[in-house]
């Protein structure tokens, strides 16, 4: 618990997990970061009703999540490892164009673990079509079998945090630089969200 006098706000994410896995192992991955980190974000886990074929029912997915976002937010990021973090990458660009997430806030901030480009085209189209511009941080595992479309996602976004380990698929242990660029990125989200309750305050 922060003093009274604190006013940070903590960003507030909602995590998304891979397919074949849930949002209790996530959290337990997530959990092994250090303090330093945890202790500056607020994390909620969604266990997702999330097909194993990847583009199979992904209108319910998508409604799925805005839902859950709707009951428990409002969320002011995301964070997904693997297929999570697919889905989390494309969404800011499909909710800017109307085509998702419509009824919650603008997603604000990327944690993204492990992640790529959505395969399918149409979607695809619509959701890297113009940069994405929230501040987001990318994990690269030097193993990853996606690394190198974790790195094409890259150009997508504008001035992205990436976060380089030496390990595979997996949500890595932060190590000191991975902890650094961490912090600094959650720095950048923090100045965010005083500028934003700045304004608020001034119109009101």
């Amino acid at each position: 618990m922060g003093s009274e006098g604190e006013i940070e706000k903590k960003p507030r994410f909602l995590c998304l997990h891979g397919f074949r896995t849930s949002g209790e192992i996530l959290q337990k991955q997530v959990g092994k970061w250090p303090e330093s980190v945890l202790g500056k974000i607020d994390l909620v886990f969604l266990n997702g009703p999330f097909p194993s074929q990847e583009y199979t029912n992904f209108d319910e997915c998508l409604a799925y999540i805005e839902n859950y976002m709707i009951k428990h937010g409002p969320f002011d990021g995301l964070l997904g490892f693997s297929q999570g973090a697919i889905l989390s990458a494309a969404l800011p660009g499909l909710q800017a164009k109307g085509m998702a997430l419509t009824k919650v806030p603008k997603i604000k901030f990327l944690i993204i673990i492990g992640g790529a480009k959505l395969m399918s085209q149409s979607w695809a189209e619509k959701a890297y079509s113009s940069p994405i511009q929230c501040p987001s941080v990318h994990f690269l595992g030097e193993m990853d079998f996606l690394k190198q479309y974790g790195i094409e996602l890259l150009d997508s976004f504008v001035d992205p945090f990436v976060i380089h380990h030496p390990k595979g698929h997996t949500v890595p242990r932060l190590d000191e630089k991975g902890l650094q660029i961490m912090l600094s990125f959650l720095e950048r989200t923090q100045k965010m969200l005083c500028m934003k309750e700045e304004e608020e305050i001034c119109l009101e």
